[in-house]
């Protein structure tokens, strides 16, 4: 039996519950990108570049494909870019009503999203 769809949103919620794993698809919502991009635009080291992309694969928000020696990532579905546009509207509102914020969650083990 599989898994209540509740429980599959979940898990694909807790795949964007990261700052890098939130602004890939905001880069990518225009097309796709090389790795090289996406390494500039988020300023991370490549290790961690690298471990936030396979958790974003894994969970199927994300597919990279090779051409020659560069690999091209893209979001799987448009759809991705619209709910992070609707959460950026819904944080605004909450940010116009609380005049802050929300309170910076605790940070979650990236073990625990494998």
């Amino acid at each position: 039996m599989s898994a209540p769809l509740y429980q599959a949103q979940a898990e694909f919620f807790r795949a964007l519950g990261h700052p890098v794993r939130i602004r890939v698809p905001e880069l990518l919502q225009n097309g796709p990108l090389p790795v090289r991009n996406l390494l500039i635009s988020t300023e991370v080291e490549a290790s961690n570049l690298s471990q936030q992309l396979a958790i974003l694969r894994r969970s199927g928000i994300v597919s990279a494909t090779r051409e020659g020696s560069t690999v091209m990532y893209a979001l799987v579905s448009a759809d991705v870019a619209g709910l992070l546009r609707t959460t950026r509207r819904i944080l605004t509102d909450v940010i116009a009503v609380r005049g802050e914020l929300p309170a910076k969650p605790r940070e979650v083990k990236a073990e625990r999203l494998r």
